[in-house]
Order: structure tokens, then C-alpha cells, then sequence
């Protein structure tokens, strides 16, 4: 990260279809300073994989055992020359070594407010189920780093769409899909350049 003219490099971290991810990938194909260079999957069968081979991203394939108990899959990125982890969609937590090794450079998006609807356990319907049977009347995204607790890093942005008394957690989740796929990667592409441009000036 040494000169802003070098393209910061992203692995999208995804666990599922990989809409998320997709939606990165389009949005930052011909940007001059940006580059998805990596997805890190956890499951052989997700629909990210697909994704990544139709745009030619290589795929890193990972088990529990290696990225909780041993190097995180660390050596792999620093190999790949990764600046950047995005998570879209990825359920596991983020070991320590990995937010020691990518400080303030982790960012996840969360389909709820943060601090609410946080926490272990609390991803996809399950997040939009819970608002139903709540009765809120709003409900939106969270875009937040990323530190060694679920879902408690520092907000960098949040958006909010409102819940009728009748939506299902099926449409409460389009909506908030909708506002993903909105903000996602611009939100991203600011912190980036925010970051380095402060590194420039430094």
C-alpha cells in the first residue's frame, strides 16, 4: 500500500449464493484503483464459486480447523497480496490473527441496525424473522469493521427502509437486499480511497 497508483487488492470472504459478491465484483471490474482479487469460500457447494469463475477470480477453499486453530490461511493472502477482506455473507468469525494482520482493513455488511439484531446466530432470516416478530417499524444495514466480537466493530455507515405491520421476513429481507446491493460497494470504494488518500497526505 505503499503508492496510491497500486490497485488495492480485496478477498471477498462468502459462505452462500454470492449476490453480494457479485455485485462487488461488477461494480469494481474496471476500477483504476481498486481490485477484487480474491473469494475465500467455506463451503465446496456455495453459488459463490460459480461467480468467481465466471468473472476468473481464483477461489481459496477453507476448513474450520486451519482458520480458527492454526495460521488463519494468513500466509495464502499475504501471498495473493491481499490489502483488503470483505465480507459478504461469510458466517464464520474472524480469527484474531486476521484482524491483527488487517487492521482497520475488515469490513462486514449486517441486513440490520447495529447494535440491534446482532450477535452469534444472528444472519439472513433469521435477522428478518426477528424483526417481524418484533413489530419494528424500520429496519436497514449496518456496513461496519470488523473486530473479535460478532457484529460489534465500529459503524462506517447505515442505511434504513421502513417494515409494515405485515411484511413477511421474505419481503423485509428484498428490502433490505435492495439497500445492499445500493450502498455495498460504494461504501467500500470511499473507505478505500478515504484511507488512501489519508496515507497519501501522510
Amino acid at each position: 500500500m505503499s503508492s496510491i497508483q497500486s490497485k488495492q487488492r480485496i478477498a471477498i470472504f462468502a459462505s452462500g449464493t454470492g449476490t453480494n459478491a457479485a455485485n462487488l465484483i461488477q461494480y469494481f471490474k474496471h476500477h483504476p484503483l481498486i481490485a477484487i482479487a480474491l473469494i475465500v469460500c467455506n463451503k465446496p457447494q456455495a453459488g459463490v464459486i460459480q461467480i468467481a469463475a465466471q468473472h476468473q477470480i481464483p477461489v481459496l477453499m477453507i476448513e474450520k480447523d486451519r482458520f480458527f486453530n492454526q495460521d488463519a490461511y494468513l500466509p495464502e493472502l499475504i501471498e495473493q497480496d491481499i490489502h483488503w477482506i470483505i465480507l459478504a455473507g461469510f458466517l464464520w468469525k474472524i480469527p484474531l490473527p486476521l484482524i491483527e494482520a488487517f487492521p482497520q482493513h475488515i469490513i462486514n455488511i449486517h441486513p440490520a441496525l447495529l447494535p440491534k439484531y446482532g450477535g452469534k446466530g444472528m444472519y439472513g432470516i433469521k435477522v428478518h424473522q426477528a424483526i417481524a416478530e418484533a413489530g419494528e417499524s424500520e429496519t436497514g444495514i449496518t456496513i461496519h469493521y470488523v473486530n473479535e466480537h460478532y457484529d460489534d466493530g465500529p459503524p462506517i455507515f447505515q442505511a434504513t427502509c421502513t417494515v409494515s405491520p405485515n411484511d413477511t421476513p421474505e419481503q423485509i429481507a428484498a428490502k433490505v437486499h435492495a439497500l445492499e446491493y445500493e450502498h455495498f460497494p460504494q461504501v467500500i470504494e470511499n473507505t478505500i480511497l478515504q484511507k488512501l488518500q489519508t496515507q497519501h497526505e501522510y
